[in-house]
């Protein structure tokens, strides 16, 4: 019976182990994404803090079950799905460098040009066609631009 107990805890402190590597390899970049996501300043961000915590306890929570899965490609997603089921939290009044794009507009610009995500994965996770992401982008990017011209302060 004590052997079960030390081979668990052992097992636990490897989990731990392995969980706490990728946070420190990953969570800077997923805090990153969340924070063009919520359209918040890295000063003040605590809608992203807040999306990125949630997305990091669902990834423990299954990390024993991730067996080929890449764990920062179902971090991204999970990031992706509360940010796109909470976005309207998320709509103007912030001064983050995307402020000036919609919610959606914000998602398929970070999981395409900041994360490099296919258009068919962003497709996929947001139910849309590929026509469609493809358009939003293109789309998203013109009005970044111009807001960068117009001195709206898009640009940082």
């Amino acid at each position: 019976m004590r052997e079960q107990q030390r081979g668990r805890s052992t097992e636990q402190a490897r989990r731990t182990r392995e969980f706490e590597a990728f946070v420190a390899g990953a969570a800077g970049r997923l805090l990153h994404a969340a924070t063009l996501l919520t359209a918040e300043t890295r000063a003040r961000n605590p809608y992203a803090q807040a999306l990125l915590t949630a997305a990091l306890a669902h990834t423990y929570a299954v990390w024993d079950r991730l067996r080929d899965e890449d764990p920062y490609d179902l971090a991204r997603r999970d990031l992706a799905a509360r940010f796109a089921r909470t976005a309207w939290r998320h709509h103007g009044g912030q001064d983050g460098v995307l402020a000036v794009l919609s919610p959606q507009e914000r998602l398929v610009v970070v999981l395409r040009l900041y994360e490099g995500v296919a258009e068919e994965q962003v497709a996929a996770l947001l139910g849309l066609s590929e026509t469609r992401v493809r358009v939003v982008c293109a789309r998203s990017v013109a009005t970044l631009r111009a807001a960068a011209r117009g001195g709206t302060g898009a640009a940082a």
